[in-house]
């Protein structure tokens, strides 16, 4: 027996030195160790989506131009969109064409923010905030009565150094969050058809003010400039395949997780065996060694089999009662589809994001023309304004034409009929009689299209009766 010890423990010696002579190290070792199968690797992806979905869209917010009138350069900078989104967005997947935004990313890790809001002259404004865990708040709301007055609120998380919640002289309100990068977002009805007031809504949003307590406390403004981020991705896929452990693992050094939350102690139990784990510094020696390629793969398939059952009733009743909401009133099925359909929004009793199908059941298509019909009484139930958006299937992104029309609404125009009812067309050219307001452009090609109600401030009685309208193919030009 003790010469069988002796003989394995030579083993293991002899067996370290051959990796090590290699140039291997046993962390080396347990990367080539680790296998995942396919269903394992599908629930780490749709565990990781949210996280992946929202870094992105989060860092191009800050870092990149491509953000346009959103690009923040940087962070606790506010910036201001001012005029309508066109299609040159591509920050984010399916954004809206009628209301105006003002956000900032906070850096909360060396000391508060604040942010300091005007009074505004619009009848609907929500500040939406959220950080890299997708879960959506919303502190202020002028359907609670905010806005009316000038409000400064300050956001801190559980990390944030020297601050645990303490009353500041001059803060409205104080907002304990989720993330140490963390994104306000708001969003106001720019009453397009009164310039005068929509001016006025434009100064408003251009006067916000993102202010660190230090300098509002008037000492001297601590350095923030320190953080090393991990590469963001064009695309969510890109993060999946290249470096979907780096971004996990700063995700979790700066992200608050609760112990009674099943979803989040599910992502870290997924991610612990790969070597993630909330408080460590990411080194790749010390990780597991994944397949990108697969990852990126299996997520490709988790986005497409979400697009293509967005119109699906059943999805639509499962998921729309619990789409962007807090943590603990939402699951892991519509954490994925809101996720991958468009990052960013608003919980169902401020707005409702509606996909929109067509009477045959088949995918819209640019090869053809379609007309959305709605009786005076078919159509939404918003007491504030709704609007209806036109993307392309793929991307999520506006369509390019020449009007820049996206878009039919309160804010972009729409014509009623004689009966109070309304015609929508999607169609390369403009139908002869049909109001050019009543029109959405596309170009003639073989690409899949989106329709998308949004209903801002919804009636819940009618909503629960109300019926969405589907989309009837026309018969092709001769």
């Amino acid at each position: 027996m003790r010469q069988e010890k002796t003989i394995s423990k030579w083993f293991i010696i002899k067996s370290m030195a051959l990796f090590l002579t290699l140039g291997f190290s046993t962390n080396a070792m347990a990367q080539m160790t680790v296998k995942l199968s396919d269903s394992e690797v599908k629930n780490i992806v749709q565990r990781s989506y949210q996280y992946v979905a929202m870094y992105n869209v989060i860092q191009k917010f800050a870092l990149d131009p491509v953000s346009g009138e959103m690009f923040m350069d940087g962070f606790n900078k506010p910036a201001a969109a001012t005029s309508l989104a066109d299609h040159t967005l591509k920050t984010i997947a399916r954004p809206n064409n009628d209301t105006l935004y003002q956000g900032t990313v906070l850096d909360l890790r060396h000391e508060p923010v604040i942010v300091e809001y005007p009074a505004f002259d619009s009848k609907y404004l929500v500040l939406e905030t959220s950080s890299y865990d997708h879960y959506a708040a919303v502190p202020l709301a002028s359907s609670e009565g905010d806005f009316k007055k000038p409000v400064k609120v300050l956001f801190y998380t559980e990390r944030t150094e020297g601050y645990q919640g303490q009353k500041i002289e001059g803060v409205d309100l104080i907002e304990k969050v989720d993330g140490d990068f963390f994104l306000a977002f708001l969003r106001a009805m720019p009453h397009q058809a009164d310039p005068a007031r929509m001016a006025r809504i434009v100064k408003a949003l251009e006067s916000i003010n993102v202010v660190p307590l230090s300098k509002f406390q008037g000492k001297a403004t601590i350095d923030s400039d320190d953080a090393n981020f991990p590469a963001y991705g064009k695309s969510d896929g890109d993060v999946f395949e290249n470096n979907l452990l780096e971004v996990m693992q700063f995700i979790f050094n700066h992200t608050s997780f609760d112990p009674d939350s099943d979803m989040d102690q599910a992502v870290l139990a997924a991610y612990k065996p790969l070597g993630v784990e909330p408080g460590k510094t990411f080194d790749p020696a010390k990780v597991a060694g994944i397949d990108g390629a697969r990852f990126r793969a299996i997520a490709g398939e988790v986005q497409k089999n979400v697009l293509s059952t967005l119109t699906d009733k059943d999805l639509q009743a499962r998921t729309t009662p619990q789409m962007f909401m807090p943590k603990g009133q939402i699951d892991l099925e519509t954490q994925v589809v809101q996720s991958v359909a468009g990052p960013i929004g608003l919980p169902g009793y401020q707005a409702r994001y509606l996909p929109v199908a067509t009477k045959d059941g088949k995918p819209m298509n640019a090869q053809h023309d379609y007309v959305l019909k709605m009786g005076k009484d078919q159509q939404p139930p918003a007491t504030a304004f709704w609007s209806l958006t036109l993307y392309d299937f793929k991307n999520g992104f506006f369509i390019p034409n020449a009007p820049k029309k996206y878009s039919v609404g309160e804010n972009t125009g729409f014509k009623l009929n004689d009966e109070g009812g309304i015609e929508i067309y999607i169609s390369e050219k403009q139908p002869e009689g049909v109001p050019a307001e009543n029109w959405l452009p596309i170009n003639r090609s073989d690409i899949g299209l989106d329709a998308m109600f949004r209903i801002y401030s919804p009636d819940a009685e009618k909503m629960k009766t109300w019926e969405i309208p589907e989309l009837e193919m026309l018969p092709a030009a001769k």
